[in-house]
């Protein structure tokens, strides 16, 4: 946008300078009520936004384009912005235009950006999902060290951790954050593995990674001497965490968030799972990719948004830490037996708002007065819920008690100054309460009641002055002034009442006086409406400052009210669902009876249908081969196993009848078909990079599900990597596995790998149809029913009896010892040949246990002979 400025009008320069300080931003540029833009941002905003392109102007000879944005509207515009890939340059009018007549007659408001919106630094409700975090992150090296630093500044969560480069795609996957900051240099390094999280990619300068000045700038943020008070942090972290904190500082042009002082993770601390894995246990997002079908989805009980919020880091990150399980787990027991107070706690937190994010705005200066009412009630609510949690508790619910009290000042103040229920915006007035100010008070009186002011100020003046005639009038020349007849106005000029009314008109009839305090109050009730606005603004202020003495205590306040609120939905969740407490330890058991898959049963009991529960047992076997055919459900199986073990160590109950189950270190999945043909990989390319993603990370800790390595090639090649897979994760790896095939020819592996044990999924076949039972046993399935299940997918019967002659004659020649498979195939008939499909009645022959039911008259058998019928259809049934 090279414009010379000399060309264009005072203002478009204006537009221009600013704009030159944000080439990579829409300006969103105030005029009056509307965000205004130009130029190539206009027709940008215009064409993402779907508003009409006007112009305003020329420039050399040509329109200038232009589209606007009502002002109060942005917000919504911001969040279609955002989701399009743009960032939003908000620029402020910081004065009103007669302050800048002031300056002269031509002169332009002042203006400056106030903010630059980006995916990783939303604030808003209207532009954030209340149930999830809005995480902005950086990558930092040093040395060869990576650190991984991430903020929430809608909630003032700090967190940072050393992160490898390797591990830094399953990080980005666990947190999902919206922007990664790296730095300026390396952006084609890390562009794909940012855009896979999700995210958008922002890039600064080496300067804002360097760890010295970073360590500086953390001090003078936190205002403490030593990084040493928030714990250890290596050089690559305070890297990292510098970046954050600098990029904050250039968005929020130096007002910087509430932000928690930062807490350092350890890598080994979480069940690590990589991003391929997510994906195909659908934790926290469905193939949709919303919450629909998603584990997350499932399970989520809670009231607040805080609580949600939580839900899903737990999920994401579920603990190695055996103490933490264990005491999670007492909690969520403990309310679990204690119906009556879960349904009390869950009833009061209906009340709770999200304070993290109310005190966040207000740190900003982009809340409001219900921010503050939302603080005030959601401390009375904790005050509730304090009295319900008495006697004896476990830990969990002991820390969040202490957390809930502690701000009886605060609500006090808040009680006193606020009114029940506050408009949105400080600038509408009214959200002082009556009494809480003098001043406001009076100010109010006058805009409201500025008649009856002036009438008990008249009969003052008639008691001083004795005159019953006198009265306080206004006209739009001398504005009030008290009147009365010139038979009582000498009185009133001669001392002492001289001193108190001073001469002002004499008319025909009627001298008019004014008073010193008659002139105040008229200048007071002038501007009372205004004057009632600028104390309530200054009050407001006030609150805000006396809110923010006490974030720490608010912070502490909301963990504890979401810690609750996630205890009791899990607590609820158990008891509805009739889920079992776990036995976690720290071996290698993992023993489950009658586990089920929380996802698909939900979907089941919604169609009224019933889930069937299996057992898995990895404790001696800690590898079991899993052959059956397509449907019956061996991805199921599969993927429950391992959503159980995330359950179990997020610390909740899980669907099962038991469950004993020893730390469980990295989920590894391996589930599913699919290509990346942006990247030019095909599907069986895809599934070799996770499979050796899956063998060269994998330890004796993992929990790994694989279904059908090798399907995506040539049967040999495949047979031939699914086999040596499987023996390397026995001998290599030594990790607890479900391992899904359809080559057969693996279930001898059994006898030769002590480890390895053989596991089917039933089903039953009848009168050419497969019947699936979905019980899963030991032993080997005898073959894959494929024809048969492409005859439920609908193939055209001409293929599936073509099918079947083709499946016949090789299976034949295989039992005969035939090798030569092309000679095989070169001997079976034509597929003309293939007789055209029979009528449905000449297929479906009726068998002899029908044609005696045919023959029945159930109104004239006794019970004797109903019993002995049902003996005899089952011999001619078989069985």
């Amino acid at each position: 946008m090279a414009v010379e400025k000399s060309t264009v009008t005072p203002m478009m320069a204006q537009f221009l300078e600013i704009k030159q300080a944000h080439p990579d931003a829409l300006l969103f540029y105030r005029m009056g009520d509307f965000y205004e833009m130009f130029f190539d941002d206009a027709v940008h905003a215009a064409e993402a936004l779907d508003i009409a392109l006007t112009k305003r102007g020329k420039h050399d000879g040509e329109d200038i384009p232009m589209c606007g944005v009502p002002h109060h509207a942005a917000e919504g515009y911001f969040l279609t912005l955002i989701r399009k890939g743009f960032r939003v340059a908000v620029c402020e009018q910081m004065e009103s235009p007669a302050e800048a007549k002031k300056r002269g007659y031509k002169a332009v408001v002042r203006r400056e950006v106030v903010r630059l919106v980006t995916p990783g630094t939303l604030t808003e409700d209207s532009l954030l999902d209340a149930r999830r975090h809005n995480f902005l992150a950086a990558y930092a090296t040093v040395r060869d060290e990576g650190a991984l630093a991430w903020v929430d500044i809608s909630t003032g969560a700090f967190h940072v951790m050393t992160c490898p480069r390797v591990a830094l795609g399953p990080e980005l996957a666990r947190l999902t954050p919206r922007e990664v900051i790296v730095v300026d240099g390396v952006e084609s390094e890390f562009a794909e593995l940012v855009s896979d999280s999700g995210a958008a990619l922002t890039t600064l300068g080496a300067a804002a990674f360097d760890s010295t000045a970073g360590e500086k700038r953390l001090l003078d943020l936190y205002k403490i001497g030593s990084l040493d008070a928030f714990g250890s942090f290596a050089r690559a972290e305070v890297a990292a965490m510098s970046a954050v904190v600098e990029y904050l500082e250039i968005t929020q042009k130096g007002k910087l968030p509430l932000l928690r002082p930062p807490v350092s993770e350890g890598q080994r601390s979480t069940m690590q799972i990589d991003a391929a894995t997510r994906r195909s246990l659908e934790l926290t997002h469905g193939m949709s990719g919303g919450r629909a079908g998603s584990l997350l989805g499932a399970i989520d009980k809670t009231i607040t948004a805080g609580g949600a919020r939580l839900l899903e880091r737990r999920l994401s990150s579920p603990s190695c830490t055996l103490a933490v399980i264990q005491e999670r787990q007492e909690a969520v027991a403990f309310l679990a037996g204690d119906t009556r107070l879960t349904a009390d706690l869950r009833d009061h937190l209906k009340g709770v708002h999200d304070l993290d994010r109310a005190l966040s705005r207000l740190g900003l200066d982009r809340g409001g007065p219900r921010d503050m009412a939302a603080i005030r009630n959601t401390i009375g609510h904790a005050q509730t819920l304090l009295s319900a949690l008495s006697g004896d508790l476990p830990g969990v619910l002991i820390s969040a008690a202490s957390g809930l009290q502690g701000h009886d000042e605060l609500l006090a103040l808040l009680d006193d100054a606020l009114v029940a229920e506050p408009p949105l915006l400080a600038r509408d007035g009214g959200f002082i309460a009556p009494g809480y100010d003098s001043e406001l008070d009076e100010a109010r009186k006058l805009r409201d009641e500025g008649r009856s002011v002036i009438a008990a100020m008249q009969a003052e003046f008639i008691e001083l002055s004795g005159v019953s005639a006198l009265k306080i009038k206004h006209n739009n020349v001398l504005g009030y002034f008290i009147e009365t007849t010139a038979t009582h106005a000498g009185k009133m000029m001669t001392p002492p009442l001289n001193e108190t009314f001073i001469h002002r008109q004499t008319t025909a009839n009627q001298v008019r006086f004014t008073t010193v305090e008659l002139s105040e109050i008229e200048t007071r009730i002038l501007n009372a409406g205004g004057r009632a606005l600028e104390i309530e603004k200054r009050l407001f202020q006030s609150l805000i400052q006396a809110i923010i003495a006490q974030a720490g205590p608010l912070g502490a306040l909301a963990r504890a009210l979401s810690e609750i609120d996630l205890t009791a939905g899990l607590a609820h969740l158990a008891t509805s669902e009739n889920w079992v407490l776990p036995k976690m330890d720290d071996s290698r058991a993992f023993d489950l009876q009658g586990g089920r898959h929380p996802v698909v049963e939900a979907a089941l009991q919604a169609s009224g249908s019933p889930f069937i529960a299996n057992d898995c047992d990895l404790s001696e076997q800690s590898i079991w081969l899993l052959t059956g055919p397509n449907m019956a459900g061996k991805s199921t199986f599969l993927r429950q196993n391992a959503l159980i073990a995330v359950l179990a160590q997020m610390g909740s109950f899980v669907p099962a009848k038991s469950a004993h189950i020893g730390i469980v270190s990295q989920i590894f999945s391996r589930v599913g078909a699919s290509d990346d043909l942006a990247k030019g990989r095909s599907t069986f390319m895809v599934e070799m990079v996770e499979t050796a993603a899956i063998l060269n990370q994998a330890d004796d800790r993992a929990l790994v599900i694989l279904d059908e390595i090798g399907r995506g090639t040539a049967t040999y090649d495949g047979l031939s990597i699914a086999w040596a897979t499987l023996e390397h994760l026995h001998d290599v790896n030594r990790c607890r596995a479900l391992f899904a095939t359809h080559y057969h020819e693996m279930s001898s592996l059994s006898a030769k790998l002590d480890g390895v044990d053989n596991a089917t999924v039933t089903v039953k076949e009848w009168e050419g149809d497969v019947i699936f039972l979905h019980e899963v046993r030991k032993g080997t399935a005898d073959r894959s029913y494929g024809v048969q299940v492409a005859r439920l997918a609908g193939l055209p019967s001409v293929v599936v009896e073509r099918a079947k002659v083709v499946l016949e004659a090789l299976e034949k020649g295989e039992r005969e010892g035939g090798t030569n498979r092309k000679a095989i195939i070169d001997d079976l008939p034509l597929f003309a040949a293939v007789p055209p499909p029979a009528s449905v009645k000449e297929v479906v022959k009726e068998s002899a246990a029908e044609a005696r039911l045919r023959e029945i008259m159930p109104d004239e058998l006794t019970p004797r002979e109903a019993l002995a019928l049902v003996y005899e259809l089952r011999d001619l049934a078989g069985d």
